[in-house]
Parts: structure tokens; sequence; C-alpha cells
């Protein structure tokens, strides 16, 4: 048995929901400002410049946002997956070499990289005239950024995959 299924013995608690949240919302974050930004000038419509006093105020938003997330997607699974026996169920598949073997969760680095350019996008908006910043952003700039986001989610569920497999997580146990 790997190192992950001898110390998955619990379902994850409020501080590694807030940790996964805060590590992967703000490395999309990042992401879908770059993607905002390309998508503005791509379709010349809008306006999305921020400076970056700007972008590190809305972050300080966004972190507060990101909190919020973290907390009801808790909530969301209990609900949805009691004692999170599904999750455990998968982690340890994953640990027997039963998962994904190149990317980790391909289908759900996709809705994750749409779902945080969407995210980052309402923030900054509903941000901008609380901090008295312009930004306009249309429905096709964010659809737009969005689905050049997914290369980024794309790109980070093969970087897990490569972690995982030099770390030889998931791999068959022989013996």
């Amino acid at each position: 048995m790997s190192f992950i299924a001898k110390r998955i013995k619990e379902p994850p608690g409020i501080a590694i929901w807030v940790a996964v949240t805060l590590l992967w919302g703000t490395v999309f974050y990042w992401t879908s400002i770059f993607m905002l930004r390309e998508a503005t000038l791509r379709l010349d419509q809008g306006f999305f410049n921020p400076s970056w006093h700007e972008l590190l105020r809305v972050y300080g938003v966004q972190v507060a946002v990101l909190i919020v997330v973290a907390l009801v997607a808790m909530q969301v699974r209990k609900m949805l997956d009691p004692g999170s026996k599904q999750q455990m169920q998968r982690w340890q598949n994953i640990s027997e070499g039963k998962g994904e073997k190149i990317f980790i969760s391909f289908a759900g680095s996709i809705a994750t990289s749409f779902f945080f350019t969407t995210l980052t996008a309402l923030t900054f908006l509903a941000s901008s005239s609380l901090l008295d910043f312009a930004v306009v952003l249309t429905l096709q700039v964010v659809l737009l950024a969005a689905l050049f986001n997914i290369l980024a989610g794309i790109a980070a569920s093969l970087l897990v995959g490569i972690i995982f497999l030099v770390a030889k997580i998931g791999w068959k146990q022989k013996g």
C-alpha cells in the first residue's frame, strides 16, 4: 500500500479544503488575469487593464471569496457524499494505480479552470466600483478567457500527473 493510501483514514477537514482552494484559486487568479487581458484584446471588447496595485487589492477580495467557495464546496461535498466515502475511494484507487496515469482529473481541471476564470471576472466586476477602478468585461470576453484558461487547467493537471509519476504515487505495489 502506498504512502497516501496509508494516510487516508478520514475525510479532509476545513484546513485542507481552504488550503487547496487557495492554492488552485491563486494559480487560476493569475492565469485568468492574463487570459482576460488576452480575450479583451483579441475581441476588441471591454476594458481590462488593472495596475499591479489593483491586482493585489482585488486578490485580497479574491482570497475572501475563495475561502467562502471552499467552505460551501465542503458542505456540498458532505451532502452529496456523506462521510466522503466516494472521495476516499477515489484516493485509494489512485494510490493503487487505478486512477488516471498522466492527467489528474482531466475533466475536473477543465471545469475548474473555467469556473475560476468566471469567478475572477465576477470578483473584478464587483470590486471595481468598490475599489474605484475601471473594468468592463463582456460575456464574450469572459467566455473566451475561460476557454483560453482551460489550457492552464490542462497544464496544471499534467504537472500534477508528472509529480505523481515522479513520486511514484498511484503505482501498483508488488507484494
